[in-house]
C-alpha cells in the first residue's frame, strides 16, 4: 500500500469513494446527501488535487482510500494555526491494514509542514469505530455539535442523551 498525493485521474474515483463515505455516514445521523452532492464533490477533489490537499492509497494501483485536508479558513482570528482534515475514508474491503490510519499520519505531517500548530476533524457522534481510531492516533473532543430538528418536543431526532 502506497499513500501518495492524488492525481487529476484519481479525481472521478475519489468522488466515488465520498459518495460511499457520505452515504455510510446516514446510519449515524449525517444529515449530507450522497449522490446529490457527487457534482460538487468532484469540484472540490479537483480543486484538492491542484492545492495538493488530498492523498490517497493505492493497492495494486487501484485507489482504495483518501483524506482531504487544508488549513482552517475561518474569518475570526486564532490563537494557533490549525489545520483541518475534511474527509477520511477507506473502501470497507480494505479497512483493519492500517490504512486509514497511514493516510491521517500523512495529512498531519503535511499540514504540520504547512505550519498546523493543531489538527482538528470531525466525527459523527455515534461512529464508535471512528472515534476510536482518532482517540487511539491522540485525538481528544475538543467542541460538541448539538443539533435538535422539528418544532416540538416529538420532532426531535432521538440520540444517546435523550434519557438524561
Amino acid at each position: 500500500m502506497d499513500v501518495e498525493a492524488a492525481r487529476m485521474e484519481d479525481v472521478d474515483r475519489v468522488a466515488d469513494l465520498w459518495v460511499a463515505l457520505a452515504a455510510g455516514q446516514r446510519e449515524y445521523g449525517s444529515f449530507l446527501a450522497s449522490d446529490e452532492n457527487r457534482a460538487t464533490v468532484r469540484e472540490a477533489v479537483a480543486r484538492a488535487v491542484v492545492t495538493g490537499g488530498l492523498l490517497v492509497a493505492r493497492e495494486d494501483g487501484s485507489v482504495v482510500g483518501f483524506v482531504m485536508f487544508g488549513p482552517s479558513s475561518g474569518a475570526y482570528e486564532q490563537t494557533v494555526e490549525k489545520g483541518v482534515v475534511e474527509n477520511l475514508y477507506v473502501d470497507p474491503d480494505h479497512r483493519g491494514a492500517g490504512i486509514g490510519t497511514a493516510l491521517l499520519r500523512a495529512a498531519e505531517e503535511a499540514l504540520r509542514a504547512d505550519g498546523a500548530d493543531v489538527v482538528a476533524l470531525d466525527v459523527m457522534a455515534g461512529n464508535e469505530a471512528a472515534q476510536r481510531l482518532y482517540r487511539e492516533l491522540g485525538y481528544r473532543p475538543h467542541r460538541i455539535t448539538m443539533t435538535k430538528a422539528g418544532d416540538s418536543e416529538t420532532d426531535m431526532v432521538p440520540n444517546e442523551y435523550d434519557s438524561l
